[in-house]
């Protein structure tokens, strides 16, 4: 077995906003370097609901998915399989917690399933560790950001 990836920082709203600046604003925060179309304009799109589609749209229209929603339990908790730049047969899940702290939210990140990608499974856990690091700060200025101006 290879070692899940396990992700845990505060973010400055409360558990109702963290989880909809994840699921509905996601375009506002994630960086096009971590797009598969690096297209600035794309949208990010996760459809409400367990078997949603999770996938950006380009600004020409193009549509890239990314996953598949199998949890959808606003605002504590949301799961998915996750295959952004590879195929649906090699994806990993996701599972994230929003604890809800009052004013604040514990964000509970787990990444695991590795060992479906055989020998490309640590290299590939690396990889998205790097990928997490990328989007995790972006995530968390959005969240103080716009509930600062709601």
């Amino acid at each position: 077995m290879i070692e899940p990836l396990r992700l845990a920082f505060e973010v400055a709203c409360p558990a109702s906003h963290a989880f909809e600046t994840w699921t509905e604003r996601t375009s506002m925060w994630w960086p096009p370097a971590h797009t598969v179309t690096h297209d600035p304009k794309a949208i990010v799109v996760f459809e409400p609901h367990v078997n949603g589609r999770i996938f950006e749209r380009s600004s020409s229209g193009r549509e890239v998915d990314w996953g598949r929603i199998t949890s959808w339990d606003p605002p504590r908790r949301l799961v998915y399989q996750w295959h952004i730049a590879t195929d649906p047969e090699s994806a990993t899940e996701v599972e994230i917690a929003f604890v809800d702290l009052g004013d604040r939210t514990r964000v509970e990140i787990e990444h695991r399933g590795w060992e479906r990608l055989g020998d490309r499974g640590r290299g590939w856990r690396e990889m998205n560790q790097a990928g997490w690091d990328g989007v995790l700060g972006p995530y968390a200025e959005a969240c103080t950001r716009v509930s600062r101006a709601i």
